[in-house]
């Protein structure tokens, strides 16, 4: 493998796991009970639309933690199964273990002999394992850091953007997507994975969305317009502790379609993510330097490169 397709590989795992990991924590999902999940006071079923999400980005909040199913779609970009536990108590943390099923990225992973990857989440950093033809050669380590602070500099206002959502996201981005939208409806009841909800749908135009002073984080509206996301659908399905159980969320961005589908359970689950062993880990920060490249140029933030 050429120096520059491990480059390559590295910065695309930089911009597209790490965002669908966070991604998939934002748009989160379902069952079970945990710290907070019942406190919000009356079910999703009784309330009005916009008091039933208000309870759920409340109750969501506090159950600190969750089992995450997700599959996500983006455009001819990538199309990935997630499958794993994270926790948002302090910063995102957990694990995902993620599998490509289509897409360049996909293409450019079975250039190094696996579609799956492990993805680790801690406070200050994001791991990714890659599998053993690309640790003979990269150095002969399995993990890839990526360290939060390198990624703010290595990404510009995309990257700090990127820490700050690494750091601080919480599991209710879909919903605060939907309340700020000022669309909401109630479409009925439903059973989802056995379990009874309530079902509320809603349209967000990104460009009125961005005019408006709601309490969504000026980064993700900055995220959807850079995106070329013009409007995007999303539904959601509470139970009746108001906790979400599924969320999907579809739209097109500059790449094409998108489409995420996110399902959570037992939420308060125990989430364990140590730091991988030093020996067994490249920083990104370093492996740029080994390839004479700095964090911050054009050429790492994009991947492109002469071949060498």
């Amino acid at each position: 493998m050429k120096s520059t397709t491990v480059r390559r590989v590295a910065c695309s795992i930089t911009v597209v796991t790490v965002l669908s990991g966070a991604a998939a924590c934002d748009s989160s999902g379902s069952g079970g009970s945990g710290r907070g999940a019942g406190t919000s006071g009356g079910s999703a079923t009784h309330l009005s639309p916009v008091a039933a999400l208000r309870s759920a980005e409340k109750s969501t909040d506090g159950a600190d933690s969750a089992r995450v199913e997700s599959t996500t779609t983006m455009g001819s970009v990538m199309s990935m199964k997630a499958d794993g536990a994270l926790g948002w108590h302090d910063g995102l943390t957990g694990n995902l273990v993620i599998t490509y099923t289509g897409g360049t990225m996909a293409a450019t992973m079975r250039q190094l002999g696996t579609t799956s990857m492990q993805a680790r989440y801690r406070p200050d950093a994001y791991y990714a394992r890659m599998g053993e033809q690309f640790a003979r050669r990269a150095g002969g380590k399995h993990w890839i850091r990526y360290g939060y602070k390198d990624l703010a500099r290595l990404g510009g206002s995309s990257g700090a953007y990127l820490q700050d959502q690494m750091q601080n996201t919480t599991p209710n981005q879909s919903v605060k997507l939907l309340l700020a939208s000022g669309d909401v409806k109630k479409v009925g009841t439903e059973r989802v994975r056995g379990v009874d909800t309530t079902h509320y749908a809603g349209t967000v135009d990104v460009a009125d969305l961005a005019r408006k002073n709601s309490d969504l984080s000026a980064g993700l509206k900055k995220q959807l317009t850079q995106a070329g996301v013009g409007t995007e659908t999303v539904d959601i399905w509470l139970n009746d502790k108001n906790l979400l159980v599924k969320a999907v969320e579809k739209g097109t961005m500059a790449t094409g379609e998108y489409a995420q589908t996110a399902y959570y359970s037992d939420y308060g689950v125990k989430v364990s993510a140590p730091e991988p062993p030093a020996g067994d880990t490249e920083d990104f920060k370093d492996l740029l330097k080994n390839q004479g490249l700095t964090p911050g140029s054009g050429d790492t933030a994009t991947g492109s490169g002469s071949s060498s």
